[in-house]
């Protein structure tokens, strides 16, 4: 595990993409208010917004999460481990002010992108 990519991921580069072309710029693996061990995909710091990618198996998606056969009970716990960092994650960014925004590997990078310019650029 320790070999795995932990940032610059498929899905993040895609949606980074996306944003990208519709002229939004936004921070990197910026640090977590209050927990700096913990950091933001990808940060819009003028409005706050925090935007997490969330895989499917690490985190447990409802529709795409696979739990392994083997080790069941250890799997079982590290997936439950990862949701309850993302939910202190979540109630440590809201404390802070910011607006957060957790996107599935599996979404598509423009709908994800509508969501997420829909929060940083609002209607006048």
């Amino acid at each position: 595990m320790s070999r795995l990519a932990r940032t610059d991921t498929a899905p993040e580069l895609a949606l980074r993409r996306e944003l990208h072309s519709r002229g939004l710029r936004y921070r990197v693996q910026l640090h977590v208010p209050g927990n700096r061990r913990r950091r933001i995909d990808i940060a819009f710091t003028r409005a706050r917004v925090a935007v997490l990618v969330d895989g499917c198996y690490w985190h447990g998606c409802p529709e795409h999460g696979t739990r392994p056969r083997t080790n069941r009970e250890w799997w079982d716990w590290k997936i439950q481990r990862n949701r309850d960092r993302d939910t202190d994650t979540n109630r440590l960014l809201d404390e802070a002010g910011w607006t957060v925004v957790r996107v599935w590997e599996h979404e598509d990078p423009a709908a994800a992108a509508d969501r997420i310019e829909q929060l940083v650029r609002p209607t006048v």
